[in-house]
């Protein structure tokens, strides 16, 4: 990992402060800037720097054990253990749908039609697929 990694939660987002938390590491590890065995920050310390409940951040931080992605290291905290895509095409698919949803349903409750939606998107996935290449290439 290039850097320490952050956090952020965005209180009025309609989703849960933990589910941030959690699709967070999960698109940081899909994206390549979150490798296996890349340290997350303690709880205390993402806690304390994200002015929330300690409790939130260990109910993520235990979500994404359960799901194979964390494991504890004693001393060190929490590591990345594996990838956050399972399934097949279909079932990824699927869960990107699912996000997706949510983001036209803000889009629309913000008044923005398809073309702007598109237009502030498309920027974003083309600058992933930049630094997953630089990552391929070992830049």
């Amino acid at each position: 990992m290039d850097g320490k990694f952050r956090f952020y939660v965005y209180p009025s987002a309609g989703s849960p402060i933990y589910r941030q938390l959690m699709e967070q590491v999960k698109f940081q590890l899909a994206s390549g800037r979150l490798e296996p065995g890349d340290v997350l920050p303690s709880v205390r310390e993402t806690a304390l720097d994200l002015e929330i409940n300690p409790m939130t951040v260990s109910k993520a931080y235990s979500l994404l054990e359960r799901e194979g992605i964390l494991a504890r290291d004693r001393g060190q905290g929490m590591r990345v253990i594996g990838p956050a895509a399972k399934g097949g095409v279909k079932e990824r698919r699927e869960e990107l749908k699912k996000l997706l949803k949510d983001v036209v349903v803000k889009a629309h409750q913000l008044d923005f039609d398809a073309a702007e939606v598109i237009g502030l998107l498309k920027p974003m996935l083309i600058e992933l697929d930049q630094k997953k290449q630089g990552l391929k290439e070992g830049k």
